[in-house]
């Protein structure tokens, strides 16, 4: 059973999602405002729908202070469609942005891609060998010593132990990695991101044990 948290002060319309996305597989709950939706943060959440322009302050800084502890999904729902509001959305940590009006079919279908995605919860933590990875309080260790991680080296670094093991393609990390909506990302970026990656976990960044490359396809978590 999962769990959707609807943050939104229009009555009517947070209804009105709520009907068309309730289903017996998941369990819905409604706030009006930040402070009310703030008491529900200790719920096993799996997604939050967040308006940004609530009664008791913007959902933007609200959703800021969520991604200091937190890495729940977040759709960001508002009435503002320029471009500049929708990447700044974007950047700031939401995982997808719908403007008003909408239809619900969409909304229902981008709720239903969120709900797959694979999601560490919080009281999980992997270890591999002197690694501890907590994805969901953004908290790296080697050795028992913290390694900061930008939010890119996060991405790729969630997606590698994920799938350890695995062979992942050079287009497919790129697809994972930057899913912001931009049309196109210099796969340059991706071997930038690679070598910072092995720079703060390896302990020979040019003699790699843990993120290899596999030639002509891509990289690989080699240790399970």
């Amino acid at each position: 059973m999962k769990h959707l948290l609807i943050v939104e002060d229009d009555i009517t319309l947070c209804n009105g999602i709520g009907i068309a996305l309730r289903s017996e597989e998941l369990t819905i709950t409604q706030a009006g405002s930040i402070a009310e939706a703030k008491k529900h943060l200790t719920d096993n959440l799996d997604l939050m729908i967040l308006d940004i322009n609530l009664p008791d302050g913007n959902g933007l800084t609200f959703m800021q202070e969520i991604r200091k502890h937190s890495q729940l999904p977040i759709i960001l729902l508002t009435a503002n469609d320029m471009e500049l509001d929708i990447v700044t959305g974007l950047e700031m940590g939401a995982d997808d942005y719908i403007t008003k009006p909408f239809s619900l079919a969409v909304l229902r279908a981008r709720v239903n891609t969120q709900l797959r995605k694979e999601r560490i919860k919080s009281q999980e933590l992997i270890c591999i060998d002197s690694f501890q990875f907590d994805f969901e309080r953004m908290v790296f260790k080697k050795k028992d010593e913290q390694i900061e991680l930008s939010k890119t080296e996060q991405k790729l670094l969630r997606i590698l132990v994920m799938n350890r093991g695995q062979t992942l393609s050079r287009a497919d990390l790129v697809d994972r990695i930057w899913t912001d909506g931009a049309e196109y990302v210099d796969e340059n970026a991706l071997s930038v991101t690679v070598k910072r990656l092995r720079d703060k976990l390896e302990d020979i960044s040019s003699k790699p044990v843990y993120i290899k490359n596999v030639y002509g396809i891509g990289y690989t978590w080699a240790v399970k």
